[in-house]
């Protein structure tokens, strides 16, 4: 009876967390999703004390929420990308960790001869959940440390022949490992798939970010529904399988937005190259931050283009407000949002909607890029490499093929930038060489501020 408690405590909390995240497909109800999901883990953590260690249960759930709690109420929103990609990589970490005890029960038990099918499953799961759930973590691990400007892309020669031969190594020694357990050979695999992860990642250029941290996200719910399987725990397979699959759609629509294979973002240098992939003809142009804002006065339909820049600046609220001025003088203001916008998936969406931009002014790619033509001005904000026309035009770019918002085709183009460095990919940006184009130096906040300040001025 205890036990068929725990179960149906379980499907609850796993039914909670599907109502969790189908409420989280829409901005007007992903707050109450993000609750309904809290709901369903705290009722999965209340059964999960029923077990035995409660000691040791409370102490790693007291310290866990503590860092958490203090964490993420210090993080700005420029900082969440770095904390979703060392968050995602505790989660895999947790069930390599998880794997790594189980498998070393098989070492105390077997010695390779499995007395039914299910055991031989069973270890075959938890291996496959210990070498996905190891190169999430340390590929999360690295991630953050380059989200962070910490470690920058790291290249050596037959890069992605060694990466192969060390994926091979894991697979060889989990094998050696089913056929006969021992610890030498499951250490040798976790080595190895830990620093299969952090291999993968180190080449990996900055402008795919926003993809790999997807995959590993993919990659960590796999990991636990792996590991559900093993424990028998119906809210691990459920979660798992939710996120690994919520993950793997994501990664490929970014990746189907980038106009690339996954193999490609994987294996293929992409991003921090400094070279300039296209002669730059004309000149950039600048503009005093005054007389922008009175062109804005003679516009009747404006689009905003928002990036990493607005991010940095912590703009977002003042952006709005110049939005709301702009729509009281009867313009039409809209938002333009690239998916791949930013460090992580959505990460523009989460900045506007923090600032209190009702979602009716915010539009996607392809729902807004045949508009830009008949748009006056254009407000490029931080934004590079999603409005960069190399994309469309120049072969050798790395960025060639990817869909771009075509700011460009405006009949103006203010870009707002702290200066003249290229954007996360590492290339020039043929838009700012445009005749069309005005770069409004300085920080995004303080520029927009000035803006607002101009336009007040004018009333």
């Amino acid at each position: 009876m205890y036990d068929i408690i725990i179960q149906i405590a379980y499907f609850a909390a796993a039914i909670l967390f599907i109502i969790g995240l189908k409420r989280m497909s829409s901005p007007k109800t992903a707050t109450s999703g993000i609750e309904w999901a809290g709901i369903g883990m705290l009722l999965a953590v209340i059964v999960t004390f029923s077990g035995s260690n409660l000691m040791l249960i409370a102490t790693a759930i007291f310290i866990g929420s503590i860092v958490a709690w203090v964490t993420a109420k210090k993080v700005d929103m420029t900082g969440m990308p770095e904390m979703i990609a060392i968050y995602n990589g505790m989660g895999g970490g947790a069930a390599a960790a998880i794997a790594a005890i189980e498998l070393m029960k098989v070492i105390a038990c077997y010695n390779g001869n499995y007395s039914s099918a299910s055991e031989y499953s069973s270890i075959l799961l938890a291996i496959s959940g210990a070498l996905i759930g190891s190169i999430s973590f340390s590929g999360s691990v690295l991630a953050f440390f380059k989200l962070r400007d910490w470690l920058k892309n790291i290249y050596f020669p037959m890069q992605q022949f060694v990466n192969i031969a060390i994926l091979g190594g894991a697979i060889l020694f989990a094998i050696l490992f089913i056929i006969s357990p021992s610890y030498l050979s499951l250490l040798i695999f976790f080595i190895c798939s830990l620093l299969y992860g952090m291999l993968m990642t180190m080449s990996i250029g900055g402008a795919d970010m926003p993809v790999v941290i997807s995959l590993y996200n993919a990659f960590t719910g796999l990991a636990v529904a792996c590991e559900g399987f093993v424990l028998n725990n119906i809210a691990m397979i459920i979660a798992g399988t939710l996120v690994g699959s919520a993950g793997i759609l994501l990664t490929v629509l970014m990746a189907k937005a980038m106009n690339r294979s996954l193999s490609n973002i994987i294996f293929k240098r992409f991003g921090g190259s400094s070279k300039n992939n296209v002669e730059t003809t004309g000149i950039v142009k600048s503009m005093e931050i005054d007389d922008a804002a009175v062109m804005l006065n003679f516009s009747t339909k404006i689009i905003f283009v928002p990036g990493y820049g607005m991010a940095v600046a912590q703009a977002q609220q003042k952006v709005w407000e110049l939005t709301s001025v702009l729509i009281d003088k009867g313009i039409d203001v809209r938002f333009a949002i690239h998916p791949v916008a930013g460090r992580m998936p959505g990460h523009m969406n989460v900045l506007l909607a923090e600032a209190g931009v009702p979602y009716d002014y915010i539009f996607d790619i392809e729902d807004i890029n045949n508009d830009f033509s008949t748009t006056d001005i254009v407000i490029v904000i931080g934004a590079n490499d999603v409005v960069n026309p190399a994309a469309r035009i120049d072969k050798t770019s790395p960025i060639y093929g990817m869909p771009i918002l075509n700011a460009d085709q405006a009949k103006q183009i203010f870009v707002i930038k702290r200066g003249k460095g290229k954007g996360y990919a590492g290339i020039e940006n043929l838009l700012f060489f445009n005749d069309k184009c005005r770069m409004v130096y300085g920080d995004a906040k303080a520029v927009v501020s000035r803006m607002i300040q101009t336009l007040k001025e004018q009333q």
